[in-house]
């Protein structure tokens, strides 16, 4: 009996598991489903536009440094990353062959000049017997020759002298400017090549002026007419989080070329007095100002639609206004715009209520439009409003926009 009444209890437990679990949904809390927002209030706001672009930041100044003879290094004082003023030596060539040149050419100018003296001796004495016709005119003519060598060869000995002192100056390397060591790939008592030789010779040093640097930034070629040289642009480093920098545009290449298979014009960026943070090779981010308005009444794109007019051809943009139940067709002037916002110069102020998607009423008359043409010719061109936000013309007299998502600049 006891048995028979443990297996009851186990049943009924069983079951009251089993009816809870299949009704378990009825006793889950319902997820509260989100109000679609369908209005707008038109606002006062700033607006701004700007075109964005990446670029790599590289030195404005960046010299590779190479001796212009060849040579053994036998002094660097500089190394990676040093700051060197213009003017300090980067580096010295052994000059112990050049200096036994000169010294030899040194002895062979004061041997030239004794030589040189001893000619002009002979010359006026000859010259002297033959007015005394006591010598033949050949023996003059002879010593006058000896003398024109002698001169001629004091005269060579002299530029060889000259060509070593000039190539014992190209021994020391000295900076240009005020720069910094970018790399260094040679050591001390290593040999190296001049300019003039293979390769262009042995690159000892590579240095740059940090102060101040450049961004080439590959900028969309639908941007390129809104830009303009000696514009400020703002500028923010990857690698350092919260700097921002002012540039200046300084040229926009006058050809196309394609970067990651789009069509755009190279853009140089100057950076003066530049942050100790920045180097060279990290990437940037670009924002070039287009147009601003302050203040302006506004409202979200997707409250502007666009809808091309039959019978003459001209795009309209209008808003739908809130009254009571029902919404206004109103015709509005469209200025500045961003990606997310319209300022609206004509037919709107701020307060009113906007519809950001087409009214029922509307689409109704829509579809009654359609529906009332001639079958075969639906979706005549100019006929319906633009229901995806389409791009925004920045700087004046109404850019383009729709109601909907997403709508873009470009």
């Amino acid at each position: 009996m006891k048995k028979l009444f443990t297996f009851a209890v186990v049943v009924a437990l069983g079951w009251g598991a089993f009816t809870f679990w299949q009704h378990w949904d009825q006793f889950k809390p319902k997820p509260e489903v989100p109000t679609r927002v369908s209005t707008a209030l038109a606002e006062l706001r700033d607006i701004s536009f700007a075109v964005n672009a990446a670029g790599e930041i590289s030195p404005a100044e960046q010299v590779s440094v190479r001796p212009e003879i060849n040579g053994k290094i036998e002094q660097l004082p500089v190394d990676l990353g040093d700051k060197v003023k213009k003017g300090d030596l980067l580096f010295k060539l052994d000059d112990k062959e050049l200096q036994q040149q000169r010294s030899s050419s040194l002895t062979d100018i004061e041997r030239s000049k004794l030589s040189l003296t001893k000619a002009d001796r002979d010359h006026a004495r000859a010259k002297q017997l033959l007015e005394a016709k006591l010598i033949a005119q050949e023996l003059y003519d002879d010593t006058k020759t000896a003398f024109e060598l002698a001169k001629n060869s004091l005269e060579r000995s002299d530029r060889e002298l000259a060509i070593i002192e000039e190539r014992l100056t190209k021994t020391e390397v000295r900076a240009p400017f005020d720069c910094t060591v970018l790399t260094r790939p040679v050591s001390i008592g290593q040999a190296v090549s001049g300019s003039g030789g293979f390769n262009s010779g042995t690159e000892v040093l590579s240095i740059a002026d940090l102060n101040s640097m450049i961004i080439n930034a590959h900028v969309n070629q639908a941007d390129v007419p809104r830009l303009k040289g000696d514009q400020v642009v703002e500028v923010t480093i990857e690698a350092v989080a919260g700097l921002k920098v002012n540039g200046t545009v300084e040229r926009i290449a006058p050809q196309a070329s394609i970067k990651n298979n789009i069509k755009g014009f190279a853009a140089r960026i100057v950076l003066r007095n530049v942050d100790a943070r920045v180097r060279p090779g990290m990437t940037a981010n670009i924002k070039i100002p287009v147009a601003s308005a302050d203040n302006v009444t506004s409202v979200p794109l997707s409250a502007v639609f666009t809808e091309r007019n039959p019978d003459n051809g001209v795009v309209e943009r209008y808003a739908f206004v809130q009254q009571g139940a029902s919404y206004e067709k109103r015709t509005v002037k469209v200025g500045v715009s961003d990606f997310f916002y319209a300022e609206i110069q004509e037919g709107l102020k701020p307060g009113d209520v906007v519809s950001l998607e087409m009214p029922k009423e509307e689409r109704e008359k829509k579809k009654s439009q359609m529906g009332s043409k001639v079958p075969g010719a639906p979706g005549r061109p100019g006929t319906n409003a633009t229901a995806a936000g389409a791009a925004p013309k920045a700087p004046s007299g109404g850019g383009t926009h729709g109601s909907g998502s997403g709508a873009s600049p470009h």
